[in-house]
């Protein structure tokens, strides 16, 4: 995979190959940006670099083993980590190379992915993905032998923030004083979720969301949509184009959390506590990660609809035409007096989910609030 492939990112582009070629590229880096960024793809394409035998100054060679895709992820040389599930009946705690097929399949398929799409490929259900201790002495265990090919080493951790403080202690010595040309590249969704002994052993790279330039672009050209209507999908999905490629599916996840949202405020309106509770055991019934992204979806349209009330829909709101439908109606009872309690509960909400907390008492919970809420 060349930096070309990589949409937009222009200026981490130039960063990378600068310090690869200078030789100056830190033993631990960390990636961080919001999702559909394509931290992935550049985690990908530095690492070809630095495996490549006969690296150029645009990036691999594109001769060599290492930068041929279809043998990137089997070099014996390019280890990865990630959060991974525990399934039911496994007696010992699991380790990422359980799971190398269906990761391996992923990546082949695209480095523009999302947590919601790997738990998909892992069957995860209900269970939400972490690192166990157990991937922390396997990977020790790893770096412990020369490289195969004798030259450089590295290891792509993807979403280090979803990583305990047990399994990071395992890792601090290691992360900060790895084996000669070792390289740790972390990618990440949430910086301030990261522990900060792991931060401060890593060199942070930002990476911002695309220009809805770039977005468009690669929409039109990979996707052959109309220009009117990738440029709409570009300013929709603020700059991610995983958020892009799922808006693009029919009945995607967006359009029924959108129902789920709209089910909810007409309820709480009209204070029926029956369908409320329905409502609530409806949802309890998902996984903990689309419930946390249920949340996030709740958090994100109260926002639109209290921007909807200053008239500046074509460059402040990031809706599409049916849920800026909705707002339309909605949107005056989302005001100064109530749109930070809704918001901060909503945050409590999801910190609740994350930590396991009875789903069908949280959600019942923000819909009784809700009904006082929404008449402020």
């Amino acid at each position: 995979m060349r930096y070309s492939d990589v949409i937009g990112q222009e200026a981490v582009k130039q960063r990378l190959l600068h310090e690869v070629g200078e030789d100056r590229l830190p033993h631990a880096l960390m990636l961080a940006g919001p999702r559909g960024a394509g931290k992935m793809a550049l985690a990908l394409t530095l690492a070809q670099h630095l495996l490549c035998q006969h690296p150029t100054e645009e990036g691999c060679c594109g001769e060599c083993p290492a930068c041929r895709m279809t043998e990137l992820w089997a070099h014996p040389d390019l280890h990865f980590t990630f959060p991974i599930i525990k399934r039911k009946g496994q007696s010992t705690a699991p380790v990422c190379d359980d799971y190398l097929t269906p990761w391996r399949n992923r990546l082949a398929e695209s480095p523009y992915f999302t947590i919601d799409d790997w738990l998909h490929d892992m069957e995860a259900e209900n269970q939400q993905a972490i690192y166990y201790v157990t991937e922390a002495d396997n990977l020790m265990q790893k770096l412990a032998l020369k490289p195969s090919q004798g030259g450089r080493r590295v290891i792509i951790m993807w979403l280090p923030e979803r990583m305990n403080q047990e399994t990071a202690n395992r890792l601090l010595k290691t992360i900060e004083e790895p084996p000669s040309r070792t390289h740790f590249i972390m990618v990440c969704e949430q910086p301030d979720k990261v522990l900060g002994t792991i931060i401060s052993r890593t060199q942070r790279i930002n990476v911002p969301p695309l220009t809805e330039e770039a977005l468009k672009q690669v929409l039109i050209q990979r996707h052959a949509l109309p220009e009117t209507e990738a440029a709409t999908m570009a300013h929709v999905a603020q700059g991610s184009y995983t958020e892009a490629l799922h808006r693009m599916q029919a009945g995607s996840e967006q359009d029924e959390f959108l129902d789920l949202f709209i089910d909810l405020m007409r309820k709480c309106y009209m204070r029926d506590i029956k369908a409320m509770r329905n409502w609530s055991d409806k949802v309890a019934a998902m996984g903990r990660e689309r419930q946390k992204n249920l949340l996030r979806f709740c958090q994100q349209m109260i926002r639109e609809n209290f921007i909807y009330n200053f008239h500046q829909h074509t460059t402040l709101n990031y809706q599409t035409q049916r849920e800026s439908d909705f707002s339309s109606r909605f949107a005056r009872f989302v005001n100064e007096r109530n749109v930070i309690p809704i918001m901060d509960e909503l945050s409590l909400a999801e910190r609740d989910i994350e930590s396991n907390v009875n789903a069908k008492m949280v959600f019942f919970d923000f819909a009784l609030k809700m009904i006082v809420l929404l008449i402020q």
